[in-house]
């Protein structure tokens, strides 16, 4: 898997893709203000050997949700918040942990973390066991806009 910085091209792609049913709570808009996330520097573009794009990951404050922010959730030191996003048609497809694999190993490369933490929607069973199995443990909740969110932290390995 080939990171690199989300360009424009791949945000108006991204923002093109449709997830089905509850799902869709991960849909993007196609406004000026999402366009100008994607491209702030803290999204990358993940894309296979044969160019094609699987999905994304961000690094820092864009992988956090306001109201945990507001709670304080997210104050730990050497701790590096991720969101991911994998195209609709691979998510089911036994594709998360090898894509979150990348993912960790990139971050690792990138920003040398002490830990890691992620924050996910209580409702995506499927990627929460991912999660877990990876090494990712529950660490608190918080309800962002009437949605619950689980955050989920790896701690280093002693």
């Amino acid at each position: 898997m080939n990171f690199h910085l989300m360009t424009i091209t791949d945000a108006k792609e991204i923002t093109n893709w449709k997830y089905p049913g509850e799902y869709s709570f991960y849909n993007f808009d196609d406004s000026p203000e999402t366009f100008q996330e994607l491209v702030d520097g803290t999204y990358y573009a993940v894309r296979d050997n044969d160019g094609q794009l699987l999905g994304f990951f961000c690094f820092g404050r864009n992988a956090q949700v306001p109201e945990g922010q507001k709670q304080k959730l997210y104050e730990t030191e050497n701790v590096l918040d991720i969101g991911l996003g994998l195209k609709p048609e691979l998510t089911g497809k036994g594709m998360g942990q090898s894509f979150l694999q990348a993912g960790i190993e990139f971050a690792k490369q990138q920003f040398p973390p002490k830990n890691l933490r992620l924050t996910v929607a209580a409702f995506n069973a499927r990627a929460i066991k991912v999660y877990s199995k990876m090494g990712f443990k529950e660490k608190a909740s918080v309800v962002n806009n009437g949605t619950e969110f689980i955050v989920m932290t790896m701690e280093e390995e002693k």
